[in-house]
């Protein structure tokens, strides 16, 4: 169960890093969820948004940041 607590713990620090930056990013005026790509369908009743072009973005910027990481633990 040590082990576990321990999880949740770097977990629940990892979201609060993330919802950080997320807040940073929009104070600095990146356009992060209205990006090119990002997908938002409005109908009468029902709206559809999907953040392709973020989700590729963040994507690509978390590959590069732990293939960084992983140079450094060699």
């Amino acid at each position: 169960m040590h082990d576990l607590g321990k999880m949740l713990l770097g977990l629940g620090l990892l979201l609060a890093l993330v919802g950080a930056a997320i807040l940073l990013a929009s104070r600095l005026g990146l356009p992060l969820g209205r990006l090119p790509g990002d997908f938002s369908l409005k109908g009468k009743n029902v709206s559809f948004y999907f953040p392709l072009g973020t989700s590729i973005l963040i994507s690509v910027v978390l590959s590069a940041i732990l293939y960084v990481l992983s140079r450094f633990r060699r």
